[in-house]
């Protein structure tokens, strides 16, 4: 009876873990339907770590049910994502701050060469590419914060940013160029073991920016389950 139970438990982790990553990474974007049988089927495991791992999905935020149409990935919330850039910032504040003393030189000269690569991925609009040296610069960050919990709660604030794809310059294209300048200002104050408070003030300022920009521009566009709008 147990061995069965665990069976059960360990294939709905199993179900849960990969439909998460899937909402995260985009593979299902904002409205897609999850039918249960056909997600059984191509999992191939039986609808009850299905159905099970979808209810903590709901639970959870990442999937809603709607009438006449059933269980679909959440729409992205503008509201939610001012609250949530707001948590980051603070977070990211916090954890740059106390990384700060343990990048040395190699980290330094790390961050130098992703900033400079997002400045060539800004000159070809290569949109995939600025995204994706944008959180290896802030990754490269973090990886050296010794508060895990912190970083731990940070890298599930940025999860739930991630079912919006692409960057805010799609849509604020000043954004973009503005957020290498304050890298590159970033790097300055780390490179110089500037006082932690001025690196925290720095690291904040930087994502809540990315906010300012947004109401400035709100009017202009909407949310899209394809634009990041992460800063």
């Amino acid at each position: 009876m147990g061995s069965t139970n665990e069976t059960t438990m360990s294939k709905q982790e199993r179900a849960y873990s990969i439909l998460r990553e899937r909402i995260f990474d985009g593979t299902y974007s904002a409205g897609h339907r999850l039918v249960i049988d056909a997600l059984a089927r191509e999992l191939g495991m039986s609808q009850v770590p299905i159905r099970e791992a979808l209810r903590r999905l709901e639970a959870e935020g990442w999937v809603i049910y709607q009438r006449n149409i059933g269980l679909q990935v959440a729409p992205p919330d503008p509201g939610k994502w001012e609250e949530q850039m707001v948590t980051l910032a603070l977070l990211e504040g916090g954890a740059t701050a106390l990384a700060a003393p343990h990048l040395g030189a190699e980290g330094i000269g790390l961050l130098y060469r992703l900033n400079t690569e997002m400045q060539k991925a800004l000159h070809t609009v290569d949109v995939l590419s600025f995204s994706r040296f944008n959180e290896e610069f802030h990754g490269a960050i973090y990886e050296r914060c010794p508060n895990t919990y912190l970083v731990e709660l940070l890298q599930e604030t940025m999860n739930r940013l991630a079912m919006m794809r692409r960057t805010v310059f799609l849509y604020i294209p000043e954004r973009g160029w503005a957020s290498i300048q304050e890298h590159t200002n970033l790097i300055r104050l780390l490179e110089e073991h500037a006082p932690a408070q001025e690196i925290e003030l720095a690291a904040r300022e930087h994502k809540l920016h990315t906010i300012e920009a947004y109401k400035h521009n709100k009017d202009h566009f909407t949310f899209s389950p394809d634009v990041s709008l992460r800063g």
